[in-house]
């Protein structure tokens, strides 16, 4: 168990003075067996009116509406939590757990939303995809990791300040991408093979920002759905999967869907800027 402090502060810098619409707010994880959260607290200018929900995924989800107009608009986010790691056997024992997976009709119900592709670029991704795919009856986990450090190793890596996730089809035409665009692509590449498979946002830690890629702000990566071993958690930027370094806060079936901030502003905003960091700590605790 790894103990972390998170301090996660989004600043919306405007020309002149905007009024706002509600802001939908993701950065409040969930409590699982593998995250505790000990105590989350929200800093916001101006102030406003706050509500606090659970989308259809479980997700925490903020509405936060701010008060009256400004020419910034500030939100931090401080985190302290428990990060419990992943069991050590992560071979399945489900024989459906081989490729194509074979989820039971009980599973492939709840599923289905998952399985079902969001983007209509097959064509530009299908003759990518059949060249990963391995041997009829290759272990579900050997492919999900060989396909995880292939995009690691075949794309160049950038970082990305404009909004919105590239297509599948537009990374491979580009050879490279962000960490959401890396998550995106493999997303949509499993679901056209028949594997249940979310878009997941939170954050990475690392001791040495610079020697891992999406460390020090927002990160993004996978989760597939294995039988036996439920959801796993795969990331394509790093080449890892169920790295206890990462630490998951929503998850959803489209990146759209999982941005940690977005709302409406009413007026002229003239120039603008945004500034984003993250700062992920671990700490020593001795304990009781």
């Amino acid at each position: 168990m790894t103990r972390f402090t998170i301090r996660h502060e989004t600043r919306y810098d405007y020309g002149q003075p905007v009024s706002f619409g509600p802001q939908r707010l993701l950065v409040r994880p969930r409590d699982s067996h593998a995250i505790r959260l000990l105590s989350a607290n929200l800093t916001v200018s101006p102030p406003g009116e706050m509500r606090w929900s659970l989308d259809a995924l479980g997700n925490s989800v903020c509405v936060f509406t701010p008060q009256g107009g400004a020419q910034q608009l500030s939100i931090i986010s401080d985190l302290v939590l428990e990060r419990f790691p992943a069991p050590i056997d992560l071979l399945p024992r489900d024989p459906r757990s081989a490729t194509p997976v074979d989820y039971s009709l009980v599973d492939r119900t709840v599923l289905a939303p998952f399985m079902t592709p969001a983007t209509a670029d097959a064509d530009g991704l299908m003759p990518w995809l059949r060249a990963q795919i391995g041997p009829p009856g290759e272990a579900a986990m050997d492919f999900l990791l060989r396909l995880t450090w292939v995009i690691h190793t075949g794309f160049a890596y950038g970082v990305r300040y404009q909004e919105g996730v590239q297509s599948p089809a537009e990374t491979l035409r580009l050879g490279s991408g962000s960490c959401r665009d890396y998550a995106w692509l493999m997303v949509e590449a499993v679901r056209h093979l028949g594997y249940a498979a979310r878009f997941v946002t939170g954050y990475l830690y690392s001791a040495d920002a610079a020697a891992v890629r999406g460390a020090g702000a927002t990160h993004a990566w996978v989760q597939v759905f294995l039988p036996d071993l439920g959801w796993l958690e795969f990331d394509p930027t790093n080449g890892v999967a169920e790295s206890p370094d990462l630490i998951p806060v929503a998850v959803a079936r489209t990146p759209a869907e999982a941005s940690p901030i977005s709302g409406a502003l009413v007026g002229d905003p003239g120039t603008s800027q945004l500034t984003v960091s993250v700062d992920v700590q671990r700490v020593a605790f001795t304990a009781a």
